[in-house]
């Protein structure tokens, strides 16, 4: 008889085997031994795990599908529940609905609340209907932005939170390192060069874009390695409950090592992006195009089992190559009419023909690229390109791009719509292609509170009635980063689904009830006021100001010309008033966590659009030379400011916990240190010479008090130095760089520190509000 030891590892070798063919886990087997269907076993897997054992009598059934739209139906009699549905998403969905809409479940990141009753309530909903085919999740950069240091137990929290969201095609992009590593080992890169070439684990989705090459390398071998096992189990589990992930894919960027290597490739020597050195993009006509794309999926389908839909983005915030067709390839031209050579720029006219007729080529040849190792592989790509690039991407250069790849082959994500919001109309619903309809909502994973409720409700209303859409295929929604305003993915998958209720009033007191346990007319009241205050905000635009990114004045790269800056979005007098209605009513949520962790948030947005006042009031008076009165409203600031960063405490997510998170992700003491400079370059300084600095500037405890207000009390000191003389603001800036890179490299342990009373300092942060 085997050993124990042998039997494990037996066991070990075929749960790696089932996850990577896709087959489904022990615990779907288990149910499928007891007669239940394995995609049911899933969803009643998904149904424990975040609702408990209550739920467990909560009968679940797959029917067939009515007309390729997802649904579902929730009967419920004498305290039994039974939801069929058309795949076991829908059948997550749907109890979360059911539960939700009976104030007895509420699923966000910053926590659950869960009371299910003795009995369960009767309902019988009819069929609920997704007018979307499929509902996507998740952007390229929030593996870089939220992601880096997940291990299992938060990637399986999160694909419940899909489940229950109605989520059937999330991004899947872990992993991939593993691939890309294998892949260039055989193309006859070392060790030594691999090293030089991929990014840091907090910059990895920029890397992939081809964005950047080898910032903040080495990235760890066990980052890799954890990365691939981590990746096997996210397939698996999402393959179980039916999901249809996006995979990646070759999207033509290779190693400068690689183009040393092979000098006689059509090979493009692509812009410097935001100030970093520029990267290298093969030609899709070059014969190693085609190699290199099918060993990459063969590769990759070998290690995680094969999928349907590949993302390919060739071109992200990088222009096509159009011109560069000569003896020196490597100096590429743009569409915009800008030769791009390593040191200087110059204009060339484009032919629209030779234009056209390029990127038919180029679309054609990434789509070959993918169909000879996939041929019934569909080719994904952003479609951020053709809003964020529109001088380039024109409907012309749209429709030739996609004009020679077969319309069912190719699916555009058209992610932009709350800042770029025609996109698919001027590209004309992308001349037949499938497509998929959302908001990229937030940027960089910082956290202003805002968003749009009624604009999401109308909006998405429109698109799934409009004649116009095409082959839209789908609605979904691609952050940057996950982890703030819970409250906008909760609306707009409702929306998705039945949509999210008679209003938008009516929605926030029934998400009240689920949510806090209860509600009444005075919350209802503060939450429409809050609506009203924040979360009637489209896009977050201030937090790009004169090239100078970050969510307020405050977490920007200090500047002498702040009372330029035209204010901020959204009604600062409406927020003040759902602050202080909240705050009034805390007595009776005080033991509700969710509520708190609300309050708190609303709070801190407004006392840091207050500091924002304080701070162009010190500017103001240090140029006038009254040291006096830049000294008050410096001290204004200062106390605001600490005020917030012990509120903050309260928030899951600080500066300390993103940086134990990082160190606790590595082995080793060399890549310990290696991810918490990585993690802390990345919501401060960023990299590059460009403006991409605060780009994921956060409102966490830790970086008001220990970045954002020294680095603005060192800019203030030389303003109140220089009185009303000569400012070299530039000097002053330089010095102010030296000093944050100083922080990053500097070894501080930092605490996440709860407050002892969050209603309390809520109350006396209005206070100091008032007092400003």
């Amino acid at each position: 008889m085997p050993s124990t030891p042998s039997r494990r590892q037996t066991l070990k070798q075929a749960l790696a085997l089932m996850a990577v063919s896709g087959a489904p886990s022990l615990a779907q087997a288990a149910g499928k031994a007891a007669g239940e269907p394995g995609g049911v076993a899933a969803a009643r897997a998904v149904l424990a795990r975040r609702f408990g054992p209550k739920a467990a009598g909560i009968q679940l059934a797959l029917t067939a599908s009515k007309g390729g739209k997802p649904g579902y139906v929730v009967k419920a009699a004498g305290g039994k529940a039974a939801i069929s549905g058309d795949t076991p998403v829908a059948l997550a969905r749907g109890a979360y609905a059911y539960l939700k809409d009976n104030g007895a479940a509420s699923v966000s990141w910053e926590g659950d609340r869960i009371a299910l009753p003795p009995r369960l309530p009767d309902a019988d909903t009819g069929r609920v209907e997704s007018p979307f085919a499929h509902r996507a999740y998740l952007n390229t950069c929030t593996y870089g932005y939220t992601t880096p240091w997940w291990g299992w137990d938060r990637w399986s929290r999160e694909i419940d939170w899909m489940a229950v969201h109605g989520v059937d095609m999330p991004l899947a992009m872990e992993g991939q390192e593993y691939v890309w590593r294998a892949l260039w080992r055989e193309f006859g890169l070392s060790e030594a060069e691999l090293a030089e070439y991929f990014s840091g684990a907090a910059f990895t989705p920029w890397h992939r874009m081809g964005n950047i090459e080898g910032y903040a390398a080495p990235l760890p071998t066990a980052w890799i390695d954890k990365k691939k096992d981590l990746q096997v189990k996210i397939l698996s589990r999402m393959r179980g409950l039916g999901m249809t992930p996006i995979l990646p894919a070759f999207g033509g960027y290779v190693p400068k090592a690689f183009a040393k290597k092979n000098p006689k490739a059509k090979i493009y020597r692509m812009r410097p992006w935001e100030g970093f050195h520029e990267t290298y993009w093969l030609d899709p006509a070059d014969p190693l195009f085609a190699r290199i794309a099918g060993r990459f999926l063969a590769l990759y389908t070998q290690t995680y089992g094969a999928g349907t839909y590949y993302l390919a983005d060739s071109f992200n915030e990088m222009l096509p190559p159009i011109n560069a067709d000569g003896a020196d390839a490597r100096d590429a031209a743009y569409g915009d009419g800008t030769a791009n050579t390593s040191a200087t720029k110059t204009k060339v006219e484009v032919d629209p023909a030779l234009k056209a007729e390029r990127l038919a080529a180029y679309g054609k040849a990434i789509y070959d690229s993918i169909r000879q190792a996939r041929p019934d592989a569909v080719w994904v790509m952003q479609g951020w390109l053709f809003g964020a690039d529109s001088h380039f991407w024109d409907p012309a250069a749209i429709s030739a791009y996609l004009s020679r790849v077969p319309d069912e082959k190719l699916m555009i994500l058209d992610i932009g719509n709350d800042r770029y919001p025609d996109v698919w109309k001027n590209a004309k619903a992308f001349g037949g292609k499938p497509w998929i309809y959302g908001y990229v909502h937030n940027y960089g994973g910082s956290n202003p509170v805002y968003g749009d409720l009624d604009y999401y409700r109308r909006d998405i209303a429109a698109v799934a009635a409009s004649s116009e859409t095409g082959k839209l295929s789908g609605f979904g929604m691609f952050p940057e980063g996950l982890h703030n305003n819970s409250i906008v993915y909760e609306a707009v998958y409702d929306l998705a689904w039945n949509g999210g209720g008679a209003s938008t009033g009516a929605w926030l007191s029934s998400r009240s009830k689920a949510r806090y346990g209860k509600t009444s007319p005075q919350l209802d009241a503060a939450m429409g006021l809050l609506v009203q205050g924040a979360y009637s905000t489209r896009y977050w635009s201030s937090r790009w100001w004169k090239s100078k990114a970050g969510a307020y004045l405050f977490f920007k790269r200090p500047t002498a010309t702040i009372g330029e800056f035209p204010g901020h979005p959204g009604d600062r007098a409406k927020l003040d008033q759902a602050v202080r209605a909240l705050s009034a009513l805390a007595p009776g949520y005080a033991k509700e966590k969710l509520f708190v962790l609300d309050l708190v948030d609303a709070a801190r947005q407004l006392a840091s659009l207050e500091i924002d006042v304080q701070l162009q009031a010190a500017v103001a008076a240090y140029r006038k030379g009254d040291a006096a009165a830049g000294d008050a409203a410096r001290r204004k600031v200062q106390d605001l400011a600490l005020a917030i960063d012990a509120l903050l405490g309260v928030q899951p997510e600080t500066l300390a916990t993103w940086i134990d998170d990082a160190r606790a992700y590595g082995d080793t003491p060399a890549d310990k240190a290696a991810y918490v400079s990585n993690a802390k370059a990345q919501v401060t300084v960023w990299g590059g010479e460009g403006n991409l600095n605060d780009y994921a500037s956060k409102a966490w405890q830790g970086l008001y008090a220990d970045f954002y207000l020294p680095r603005w009390g060192r800019f203030l000191d030389a303003l109140k130095a220089a009185g009303t003389g000569p400012f070299d603001e530039a000097a002053v800036v330089k010095d102010g760089i030296v000093w944050e890179k100083a922080w990053v490299a500097a070894d501080v342990a930092y605490r996440r520190q709860p407050p002892a009373d969050p209603v309390a300092g809520v109350k006396a942060l209005i206070a100091r509000i008032d007092r400003a």
